[in-house]
């Protein structure tokens, strides 16, 4: 059997000593998202964008930075998208929308209640409404009315609401806080970075070299400073190949934003209203110190930003 394209970029990054490289990945092209859309994706653009792997479960430390404490946390095996979601992958959602909103209950973690769709929850009504959504930033938002150059930058001003919707209209799931976490540190290895503890470089991560806090931004900063996926991969790839989980885009995860729990079994904060849902990974239009593994931040879930995105998790067949 002739070896795969992601086996050979494998073979060449472990060749020259890459930390994130993985021989798992799966094309996953019969995904609704990617139905008849070309492989487009990953450093050479060559790659299904719909492609996951099999983040292998297992114990963990995850780090309270506020409170320097460390709580335990244990999860199951998962799937876990290779990339964020792509503005291409995206236009399939919003061809079919509102045909597209999910079920009651649908999207859910298989071993957690309470973690499906609500149907209470707001999205928009029709395919106007989730269009004037997708522009909430005008230099910015990598949504365009018409396929052009950007059908391969990760999709962002995308609500939790709508993110979650996505996912579960592709068969997947929003990623738990802690599973994310867990692919982000290299798993019980528990590291600063996807790659390792190295510090982020740009040929690691899609960040903000001169952030301004100011500004609270990049004030140099241009559309085509949003990268499209994957374009640091596999130097800055995960334990298990996943591309940009540092920088590029914020990812949603299911969770609300509070402390941990003391003690965390495929579990998540589905009930705590307080501080948003949690959003992790650096961005963009952050600089360095916002890439770790360990920092947190939540945000209004019906509020949508031009450096928050998201990827889908998976059931591990």
């Amino acid at each position: 059997m002739a070896a795969s394209k992601w086996s050979l970029l494998c073979a060449f990054a472990l060749a020259v000593g890459s930390a994130g490289c993985i021989d798992d990945v799966v094309p996953s092209s019969s995904l609704a998202s990617c139905a008849d859309l070309a492989a487009t994706c990953g450093p050479k653009k060559d790659e299904i964008c719909c492609a996951n792997s099999l983040v292998t479960g297992g114990a963990y430390e995850r780090l309270d930075l506020e409170q320097n404490k460390s709580y335990p946390a244990t999860v199951s095996d998962f799937r876990l998208d290779r990339f964020e979601v792509t503005v291409g992958r995206f236009r399939k959602f919003w061809i079919e929308y509102p045909n597209s909103i999910p079920a009651a209950g649908e999207g859910a973690h298989p071993n957690m209640q309470y973690s499906g769709w609500d149907d209470s929850w707001p999205l928009p009504q029709d395919q106007v409404e989730l269009t004037d959504t997708l522009k909430c930033n005008e230099y910015y938002q990598t949504w365009t009315d018409e396929p052009g150059d950007g059908e391969h930058k990760p999709i962002n001003c995308v609500n939790w609401y709508v993110a979650f919707a996505f996912c579960a209209w592709d068969g997947g799931r929003l990623p738990t806080e802690a599973e994310w976490n867990y692919a982000a540190a290299r798993g019980s290895e528990e590291t600063n970075y996807p790659w390792g503890n190295a510090a982020p470089d740009d040929g690691h991560a899609v960040y903000c070299p001169n952030y301004s806090e100011a500004d609270q931004g990049c004030p140099t900063a241009t559309l085509a400073d949003i990268s499209d996926v994957g374009s640091r991969s596999p130097a800055g790839d995960g334990k298990w190949g996943q591309a940009d989980l540092a920088g590029s885009m914020r990812e949603w995860t299911l969770d609300y934003h509070d402390v941990y729990f003391e003690q965390c079994v495929d579990c998540a904060n589905v009930t705590n209203m307080i501080g948003g849902r949690e959003a992790r990974g650096g961005d963009w239009n952050n600089d360095a110190a916002s890439l770790s593994s360990y920092q947190r931040i939540g945000y209004d879930p019906a509020e949508a930003k031009s450096w928050v995105g998201f990827r889908c998790a998976r059931r591990p067949r």
